[in-house]
């Protein structure tokens, strides 16, 4: 004890001081963000020595009978009653039989439990709904998204009065309600706090009788479901200028539940995203004055708004969007893959060319990958974890590649996705990235300010407890609380640093590996990253300190390396929870040189801008003795992945599950697509036939006895269906455009003529 209290009072002293300088203290709302949701395998990775054993101890996620036989009927069938051209194009909304049928069903129930007359469906069939059903309407997926993620039902089920769930859950849960939730603002978008609808604590009346209220004007945005909505969770911030309630005047952001017929509400006006049509539109609210008792959780809850949101993304940013991501990313995958098949050009099939291959490659790389990441998370999520970081991850690593393998598909594709018609399958999915790109935490925020910035605070072992005593009013409890964390993260530094040194001048050769895990050389090489990954977060905080929020890109790299360790390990715990299918460690090898090649890019950039050179020289010579390890995929791995999509395997059905393919729809493009595809590789012999006669026309391969009558048929069925499929749609002129249909009629003397 005498020792500790010397290296207190003479060592950590002055350090505590400094520290209390130059690391800002963190404010109210960081404090909500940071203590919303909960550290999971997040803190293994800061930790440098993750427990790989413990990763692959989760279990795979995991449908119950109930849950399946939902997924089997009331989900497939609402897939066949959509049509997303009509959608879009037609109707700008879901038919009314379709929205009874998600009534019925109880669709917007499923995360409600049973006792309410919800679904009570766990995260992983939430995450398998939206996966298949945005595969047939994107429209469809966000309708079915929104109810069961971030608002009323969700917030209820966490925040919620006994009295307020009673009422609402079964309301909610049957479809006689219908819920947004009213967040954004004209002045806050992803900086929420900043918003300007308030709500003033006033004596007012309600019914007709004098009562203790809030008087709200608000104006919020961007809202999904806003303009049909019957009841909306609205966040505001409250005031009690007269001290009415006895905590002072700011009371901070507070969320109510209001129903959209009180007086003063207004709504019904649509914004149209990216022409998808799902019903999204503006909130208003003048003079509106609502009794105490509709503040979310009661009045306990008053000042606890952003908390409550935060909690409920710190779940839902890990299912709802990285479950559409992961749908679009594998319907690309199985239609580009088709559609190279069977689309001619210079009489071969495109997927016989490199440059298209190394996109189709991509494209099965991504799908894997998405689709691992979100089993691991929803898994976790189902054991009761609520990770924060990792569902920040997920939300911007899963839409953004998402993002490429729309536009890797939208290239194979050419011309046949940038017709719009009833015969583009891929139009809808290209329409819809901007929106997962941007909503529930814009990508450009996510990426540079959350993923690294509140990982390092909330996953790192110990920078959460240090911060947390530098902020201690109490300065003696303080500096004790930090001479105890502070010379714990020094010992945990050191061990680190003779870890990343003795992997990294062994290259991860010895470093450590899971009991009896197959592909052992990935996981050494994800030990010896992340052990490099953990020293040169600690050597950033050191020597930068507070600044570290401002260097954006910097943090946005650290961010990428952490994510990349995520990723990684989820794919290498999808290949061992599969049963190690010896097929499909192609996929992984292949995921694995692009994985590692970005975090040598990410360890480079930060390595190349660390303002302290020697920290960054320390790293290359602990870490990377020989240099960063760029590793890019070989020509013959990316031949190999390509033809995955190319064929009808098994392999590939285990690739693209649960999709929507137009069953129960004739005339649906993907329906017709996947029947071009099996018809064309069944013909593949007899062309081979044709090829080694010399011949090209099959009606003569035919006259001369090298193919059958019934071969002859083949053919002509499959170029019948490839000529659907290959077709695009034509509209009349009036329908296009009334006026271009007026200046056709008028001729081109007059047209001539205006334009004199």
């Amino acid at each position: 004890m005498g020792i500790r209290t010397f290296r207190r009072d003479y060592l950590t002293k002055p350090i505590f001081y400094w520290a209390s300088k130059v690391m800002p203290p963190i404010s109210e709302t960081e404090r909500d963000a940071i203590d919303a949701g909960s550290v999971w395998w997040d803190g293994d990775l800061f930790s440098g020595n993750p427990d790989w054993n413990k990763l692959l101890a989760t279990p795979p996620a995991k449908l119950s009978d109930q849950e399946q036989a939902f997924m089997d009927g009331p989900v497939r069938q609402l897939c066949a009653m959509v049509d997303d051209w009509k959608i879009a194009w037609q109707d700008h909304d879901l038919p009314e039989e379709v929205w009874r049928y998600m009534r019925d069903q109880k669709f917007f129930g499923m995360i409600i439990p049973e006792k309410y007359g919800g679904l009570g469906f766990s995260n992983t069939m939430h995450s398998e709904v939206v996966r298949t059903v945005s595969t047939a309407s994107v429209v469809a997926g966000v309708t079915v998204m929104v109810p069961n993620s971030l608002g009323p039902g969700e917030l209820l089920l966490h925040f919620g009065t006994e009295e307020q769930k009673d009422y609402w859950l079964p309301r909610l849960a049957d479809g006689r309600e219908i819920p947004c939730f009213g967040l954004t603002s004209e002045d806050a978008g992803s900086d929420a706090a900043a918003m300007t609808d308030i709500g003033v604590v006033e004596q007012g009346e309600f019914e007709g009788k004098p009562t203790l209220g809030i008087r709200l004007n608000f104006h919020k945005r961007y809202i999904t479901l806003g303009p049909i909505a019957t009841v909306m969770g609205l966040a505001f911030k409250l005031r009690d200028p007269d001290n009415m309630l006895g905590q002072g005047v700011d009371r901070g952001i507070t969320v109510a539940l209001i129903p959209t017929a009180t007086s003063g509400v207004s709504h019904g006006e649509r914004h149209v995203p990216q022409f998808t049509h799902f019903q999204n539109g503006p909130l208003y609210g003048k003079d509106v004055f609502i009794p105490l008792d509709w503040i979310l959780g009661g009045e306990q809850q008053i000042g606890q708004g952003w908390k409550m949101l935060m909690t409920a993304l710190a779940a839902g940013r890990g299912i709802s969007l990285p479950s559409q991501s992961a749908g679009s990313a594998a319907i690309c995958a199985r239609a580009t893959g088709a559609y190279a098949r069977i689309r001619r050009q210079f009489n071969v099939s495109i997927g016989n060319f490199e440059g298209v291959r190394e996109h189709l490659a991509d494209l099965t790389a991504n799908a894997y990958l998405i689709d691992a990441a979100r089993r691991l998370t929803i898994s976790a999520l189902d054991e009761g974890h609520r990770p924060s970081v990792i569902s920040a991850i997920m939300k911007y690593h899963a839409t953004e590649r998402m993002r490429s393998s729309v536009q890797k598909a939208m290239d194979i594709h050419g011309g046949k996705t940038i017709i719009d018609g009833p015969k583009n399958y891929l139009g809808g999915q290209h329409r819809s990235v901007p929106i997962g790109i941007t909503v529930e935490g814009a990508n450009i925020l996510t990426r540079n300010l959350m993923i690294f910035g509140q990982g390092a605070i909330r996953s790192h072992p110990y920078m959460l407890k240090e911060l947390t005593a530098l902020s201690e009013a109490d300065k003696a409890a303080g500096l004790d609380a930090f001479d105890r964390n502070f010379w714990a993260h020094a010992g945990h530094a050191i061990a680190n640093a003779f870890r990343t040194w003795g992997r990294g001048w062994t290259a991860g050769r010895f470093a450590p590996k899971p009991e009896n895990a197959a592909l052992p050389h990935h996981w050494q090489q994800l030990s010896r990253l992340s052990a490099a990954f953990a020293l040169l977060a600690d050597l950033s905080l050191l020597t930068l300190g507070g600044a570290l929020k401002r260097k954006e890109m910097l943090s946005a790299r650290l961010g990428d390396v952490l994510a990349e360790l995520y990723l990684l390990g989820a794919v290498l715990k999808r290949y061992e929870d599969e049963g190690r299918q010896q097929e499909d460690q192609p996929i992984v090898d292949y995921i694995m040189f692009q994985g590692v090649d970005r975090i040598a890019v990410a360890f480079d950039g930060v390595l190349a801008n660390l303002p302290a050179r020697w920290a960054s020289w320390l790293i290359r010579l602990l870490a990377f003795p020989t240099g960063v390890p760029y590793s890019d995929p070989p020509d013959s791995l990316t031949d190999q992945v390509a033809a995955i999509l190319l064929e009808p395997s098994s392999q590939r059905e285990r690739l693209t599950p649960n999709l929507y393919l137009g069953e129960g729809r004739d005339g649906h493009p993907m329906r017709d697509l996947e029947e071009s595809f099996l018809l064309v590789v069944a013909n593949a012999p007899i062309e081979q036939k044709m090829r080694d006669a010399k011949l090209r026309d099959p009606v003569e391969a035919n006259e001369r006895g090298v193919i059958t009558d019934e071969e002859l048929s083949l053919l002509r069925q499959a170029d019948a269906v490839t000529s659907r499929v290959v077709s695009v749609d034509a509209f009349p002129m009036e329908d296009v455009s009334p006026l271009a249909s007026q200046h056709r009629k008028n001729g081109k003397g007059e047209l001539h003529e205006a334009a004199e």
